[in-house]
């Protein structure tokens, strides 16, 4: 693991894709209320008693993603964005989808918040991989 053979460059537009597709996602005229009748539970909004702290761990596990995902494709020797949103679908497909899916079934959340949450995931994940190999 090379830390030099990383565009840190895009990285950081990875980052913010994943910001920009989150808050459009999740917005209240989108995919919030729904998300939230059911994860919210009856509990206010998402309440700002730690917002700095939310959103400092949200940019660093898109941070981690990001990377990770940038290494992935340095050793698959993926060069062309084409190729790259195939992994990250691929990556989505294999461990994002899955693992959301045992989690949300045992929390008891059912499969429209499942779709939600991936869905969102799926995006960024094929934006990172098409961003992260195009872009070397």
């Amino acid at each position: 693991m090379d830390l030099g053979s990383i565009n840190w460059l895009a990285v950081v537009v990875c980052v913010v894709v994943s910001m920009i597709s989150g808050s459009l996602w999740y917005n209240p005229k989108t995919f919030f209320p729904v998300w939230w009748k059911v994860v919210g539970a009856g509990r206010e909004q998402p309440g700002m008693e730690n917002m700095g702290m939310t959103w400092a761990l949200t940019v660093l596990a898109s941070l981690v993603q990001a990377v990770g995902m940038a290494f992935m494709l340095n050793a698959l020797g993926s060069t062309t964005a084409g190729s790259g949103a195939m992994f990250g679908f691929m990556f989505w497909l294999g461990f994002v989808a899955p693992t959301y899916l045992v989690n949300k079934l045992f929390a008891g959340h059912g499969l429209k918040i499942w779709a939600i949450e991936v869905g969102n995931h799926l995006v960024n994940f094929v934006l990172f991989g098409a961003i992260l190999a195009a872009w070397r």
